[in-house]
């Protein structure tokens, strides 16, 4: 009789093991579905600009030592960028206390046209003259108008021994 209830025991633990094993295999097939099904969504791109903003690679090197970009050597300098490979209607750099910030020509608002390549104005303000919208020069708050700051470009490699500043995308 004890043998029996023995066997039993055992045969119920077996059973628990076995029980528990198949919810943890449930909870691991929810928890993977569950992570497949949020990253695509965490994943999307942000409303940094409207969904006509032209997307053109970016890849330029600049020798600061070069007269033309003396104003970048200076913090609170900026210089639009002109060159091959800096998007479709060039960028405008800004020396700051950190670094640079690198911004596309491109007013982030609205679609592309006669009008809506960002400028520099007083030093301190960028502006699109097409409808007037503004943003600070150094960190590129929005002032005025715009709901989205200018398109920002984050990949930059400053080499202070050579003094070039290279922007990719």
């Amino acid at each position: 009789m004890a043998r029996t209830i023995d066997k039993f025991y055992f045969t119920l633990q077996r059973y628990k093991i076995f029980v528990m094993k198949k919810i943890i295999s449930l909870y691991t097939a929810l928890l993977l579905c569950l992570l497949f099904t949020l990253i695509p969504i965490s994943c999307r791109n942000t409303p940094e600009t409207i969904n006509c903003f032209p997307h053109s690679p970016i890849n330029v090197t600049i020798h600061l030592n070069l007269p033309a970009y003396q104003p970048i050597n200076i913090i609170g300098g900026w210089q639009y960028i002109d060159e091959q490979s800096s998007g479709t209607r060039g960028l405008i750099i800004v020396r700051t206390n950190t670094g640079f910030h690198i911004y596309d020509r491109n007013a982030p608002h609205i679609c592309p046209d006669n009008g809506t390549t960002l400028e520099v104005i007083n030093d301190t303000k960028i502006i699109c003259p097409k409808d007037g919208a503004e943003w600070m020069l150094l960190t590129g708050e929005m002032l005025k108008i715009a709901n989205v700051p200018p398109k920002m470009y984050r990949n930059y490699v400053y080499d202070p021994y050579n003094n070039t500043l290279t922007v990719y995308q």
